[in-house]
């Protein structure tokens, strides 16, 4: 079932980085979105999750077009419905781990999964404070506070970045693991080839276009 397309798009800033994209991904859907640094992937993303409004085009999520809705509606989408994993973290450095992980549940009212927290091994540095752990464990926090909100789109830029092959690759299953068992989505900016043939399907953004590879 289709949860979300885009129309059309366009954006530009100092140069037209895309024009007239389209695109959709469906429940249970993993989709990659490579290219060169530069190209707009991240843009592109920030469009279709709702943080940066396209020059020209609409992005539908269950059929509304979502740039058509008030302030209100579209945050409480980005707030129940959108989940957004960066490469740079933006925890609450004053709180621990857990704090952070609570403040999304609470927002959302949804319980914490001690089972995600030992799937993605955090269970044992949840009194820490952020600013104690390292890069790699603050990805898994943050990465942790996303699905405790139980979105229906994960839109992910570089989720990996911090993470050693091995956690890397923990933490993608808990993703797809994931979209797959609550009927979610996942959208992933990344330059990891190999990572990218794990989605269902991969489009490459080049020449102001997005191409299925």
């Amino acid at each position: 079932m289709e949860i979300l397309k885009s129309t059309s798009l366009t954006k530009s800033f100092d140069y037209e980085l895309f024009r007239d994209i389209n695109f959709s991904v469906n429940e249970r859907e993993s989709v990659a979105l490579t290219g060169v640094s530069g190209c707009g992937k991240s843009t592109f993303l920030h469009i279709l999750c709702t943080l940066l409004k396209p020059d020209d085009g609409e992005v539908f999520y269950n059929n509304k077009s979502i740039y058509s809705l008030n302030s209100s509606e579209l945050l409480k989408i980005r707030k129940d419905h959108f989940g957004i994993i960066f490469q740079s973290h933006y925890l609450f450095k004053g709180f621990s781990a857990i704090e952070n992980i609570e403040l999304s549940t609470i927002l959302t009212k949804q319980k914490i999964d001690n089972l995600l927290l030992e799937r993605l091994n955090i269970e044992n540095i949840l009194n820490q404070k952020v600013g104690e752990l390292s890069g790699g464990q603050q990805q898994r926090v943050s990465i942790a506070r996303v699905l405790s909100k139980k979105p229906k789109i994960i839109f992910a830029d570089e989720p990996t970045g911090n993470l050693d092959k091995n956690t890397a690759n923990d933490a993608m299953n808990v993703l797809f693991e994931y979209i797959d068992k609550n009927n979610a989505a996942l959208i992933l900016v990344t330059h990891d080839e190999n990572l990218a043939k794990e989605c269902t399907r991969t489009y490459k953004l080049e020449n102001k276009t997005l191409n299925l590879i």
